[in-house]
């Protein structure tokens, strides 16, 4: 590690231990950085399309753990045919685009297009198997296509159980991306997923079109699992797109028991608006530090646990000696200015976007132990913290090295 970099983290260091033990921050100035950083990294947008009923406030509940009625209630209005949900709605990684009502109304998608089109997104189509006339949905596909050909499809046909014949549960294991249909899907099933699909090759563009069958029901509907063709549709989401939209929402397989899935979208969200505060040209240390003591205090609420100046002391006791042996400067600055030459340009090598929200990924999974342990009764081993420290901050070094690498496209 270079002396400029040790110096860069005892500024950060003092600046984080101010901020968690003597919190007095302009919060004027805290919130016109905090805009400056949105800007800097925008919220990718994911456009569903469909008529109403098809199930796609049902994708949005499964795809981001949240309750039907908890997604329904966070809607917000945006254009005239649309509206939009952010998650998490306190600091959003990921915004659902709900055109409404299509079959219903006359619809222009003239001004969802211009919405969309600043931003990294996937179209998504959601259409109920059981609806024959999908004429309207794909009405304005075609539209869209036309306008955007590079922009790729997903296509999500909905409520399989509706056509299963009486007494008949899902088919296990999935078949429904085999081709031909194998024989032991119901006849009526088949015929109709054969006819969606056969309607969209007609639409025009040169963006790959993906089928994906899913059937995502209640508990008390009787069908196991209720998510059945949840892995195929993330399957399908991430063939389509760069978002990584997986490992955003649900973390990584390995760890999950471990971190709680709404830890784990926390910090990821904390962690862009970190990164959006490190990409502007002069990096606002306090802000950074600011938002890194607003994620642990979160993270502690979310625990249950009381986070006073004792047990302030005692995390930064065990997690800082490790910080600033060197994983810094080598997981950060290495990785993400050979990737994105402007962030060279406007920042240093360790205190760039990569480094704001890679350490702030880094702090929120090494809290989540730490306060996992506490809660549960048990001692918090200093080695293991400062371990899932250092292999954090690899892991949120390369989330938001793709981030950037995709906004810079």
């Amino acid at each position: 590690m270079k002396l400029g970099d040790f110096k860069n983290w005892a500024i950060y260091w003092e600046q984080l231990r101010s901020a968690l033990l003597d919190p007095k921050v302009d919060e004027v100035s805290l919130e016109a950085s905090l805009r400056a950083a949105r800007e800097k990294m925008p919220v990718p947008v994911l456009w569903l399309l469909g008529k109403t009923q098809a199930g796609k406030t049902s994708i949005i509940s499964v795809l981001t753990g949240s309750e039907a009625a908890e997604v329904g209630n966070g809607f917000q209005p945006c254009t005239r045919g649309s509206r939009f949900y952010d998650f998490p709605a306190e600091g959003p990684v990921v915004r659902f685009l709900d055109t409404r009502g299509l079959g219903e109304v006359s619809y222009d998608p003239s001004d969802d297009i211009r919405y969309c089109e600043s931003e990294a997104h996937l179209m998504v189509a959601v259409m109920k198997v059981s609806d024959i006339n999908q004429a309207a949905v794909f009405e304005v596909l075609h539209r869209v296509r036309e306008y955007h050909p590079e922009w790729p499809l997903l296509l999500v046909q909905t409520g399989l159980h509706e056509l299963y014949p009486p007494g008949v549960g899902h088919i296990m294991s999935w078949p429904y991306d085999d081709d031909p249909l194998p024989e032991s899907v119901p006849i009526e099933l088949k015929r109709a997923l054969l006819a969606q699909r056969s309607a969209a090759e007609a639409l025009p563009g040169s963006a790959p079109v993906r089928w994906v069958a899913v059937d995502l029901t209640l508990p008390e509907d009787g069908f196991e699992p209720a998510d059945y063709g949840l892995e195929a549709l993330w399957q399908a989401i991430e063939s389509l797109s760069s978002l990584g939209l997986q490992n955003l929402l649900s973390g990584d397989q390995e760890i999950h028991d471990l971190f709680a899935r709404t830890a784990h979208q926390h910090i990821v969200s904390y962690s862009y608006t970190a990164a959006g505060l490190g990409a502007l040209p002069v990096v606002d240390l306090v802000a950074v530090s600011a938002v890194q003591a607003k994620l642990l205090h979160s993270l502690a609420v979310l625990y249950g646990q009381q986070w006073d100046k004792h047990t302030i002391t005692e995390f930064l006791g065990l997690v800082g000696a490790g910080m600033a042996s060197g994983y810094v400067a080598r997981a950060v600055g290495r990785a993400v200015t050979k990737v994105i030459p402007f962030l060279g340009q406007t920042v240093g090598a360790v205190w760039g976007a990569s480094s704001s929200g890679a350490t702030t990924y880094a702090l929120g999974k090494a809290s989540v132990y730490f306060f996992t342990q506490r809660k549960d009764g048990l001692n918090v081993d200093s080695e293991t913290l400062r371990k899932i420290y250092a292999d954090a901050l690899e892991s949120g070094t390369t989330i938001l090295k793709d981030r950037l690498r995709g906004k810079s496209e």
